[in-house]
């Protein structure tokens, strides 16, 4: 692992690299920001490792760094957007952004999206719309990953999905997660890490479960919950791809390729809560409801019960002041596509 590095060199390392390929600052610095805060929030398989693979579709253009989205039909607290194959980053900012604009007319407020790309975090979007007074829905459909419950063959994404909401004096409570057994880039990051992955994550081409992650990333991960993450997954792409008239199913292109336009399409939704109650009592609440999943016995060995986000919002205080330390093949690959842009590398 390489010495902990700050977040703001990192975050200034990675806008500096997307501008010297041409992107211009506002979705250089918004493109480095998430993928800076994936690190923070412990989820490295999302974040700076994946910088120069966004970078490999800017190169072939297979995505604009400088596409803006255009907002091109719906009625009412409905609206579709269309992202013109621009980062997928950019894209999905900008449906929060006016999904939470519709909630503030019609109480809820929904974009579905299509010609976007992989956004990495979900949850970074679902954020937003806490700190509007709402909850937040974001789902996005990927490039096969899994099997159909049953089958041997990449047919369907993991489709993540994320939901937040404010949550008065703690961090927001969020969920986000893909619908296999782990996100595919957790293999990426394992096989970089030169370690084994559980048998539980994935299956090899020939069907067989595997502990070696660049087997899994060649054959097929496995669903959570078995048939039912499937299910999930494909509700996902139907919400995702299909309502917005992008692409689905073995169409999608994911960002592992450094060629194809990726045909991604998301769903994003704001819902007002002082459309149904007044805000500070549904934080009040949500304390409550906080306090009491925390104040369950644990079992044996377990130090304590987290809500869903708060490890999450630990790492990020924790690794704000501490620093980030990155994986020594990840930052040896930033180290050498940097110096190709003439930057040097801040570690």
């Amino acid at each position: 692992m390489s010495n902990p590095i700050s977040h703001q060199a990192l975050t200034g390392f990675a806008s500096s690299c997307y501008q010297a390929m041409g992107v211009n600052r506002d979705a250089a610095d918004l493109v480095a920001d998430t993928l800076v805060q994936a690190d923070l929030w412990g989820h490295q398989s999302h974040g700076i490792m994946r910088l120069f693979w966004y970078a490999a579709r800017l190169r072939s253009g297979a995505m604009n760094g400088n596409a803006v989205p255009q907002e091109d039909g719906g009625f009412g607290a409905i609206a579709t957007m269309d992202g013109q194959g621009g980062m997928g980053q950019v894209v999905a900012k900008a449906a929060m952004t006016r999904a939470i604009d519709l909630s503030k007319t019609h109480g809820l407020g929904a974009v579905a999206v299509r010609n976007s790309g992989h956004f990495g975090t979900a949850m970074y979007f679902s954020k937003m719309a806490t700190q509007a007074g709402c909850i937040g829905f974001v789902s996005t459909n990927a490039s096969p990953a899994m099997a159909p419950w049953g089958g041997m063959e990449k047919r369907v994404g993991n489709n993540p999905w994320s939901w937040a909401a404010p949550a008065g004096r703690y961090p927001p409570m969020i969920l986000d997660i893909a619908n296999t057994a782990v996100a595919r880039g957790k293999l990426y990051l394992a096989r970089q890490r030169h370690e084994a992955i559980p048998d539980t994550w994935a299956i090899d081409a020939d069907g067989n479960a595997t502990v070696d992650p660049a087997a899994g990333i060649a054959g097929t991960i496995l669903p959570m919950a078995g048939h039912k993450g499937y299910a999930i997954s494909t509700i996902m792409d139907m919400l995702s791809g299909v309502l917005s008239g992008s692409q689905f199913g073995t169409s999608v292109i994911g960002p592992y390729m450094p060629d194809g336009m990726s045909g991604v399409g998301h769903f994003v939704m704001a819902i007002r809560i002082d459309a149904c109650r007044p805000l500070i009592e549904f934080e009040a609440d949500m304390e409550r409801m906080i306090d009491q999943l925390k104040a369950t016995k644990p079992q044996p060995k377990v130090e304590q019960i987290y809500y869903p986000g708060e490890l999450e919002a630990l790492s990020d205080t924790k690794l704000r002041k501490d620093g980030i330390s990155l994986p020594g093949d990840t930052a040896d690959e930033l180290r050498r596509e940097a110096a190709k842009l003439g930057i040097e590398a801040p570690f």
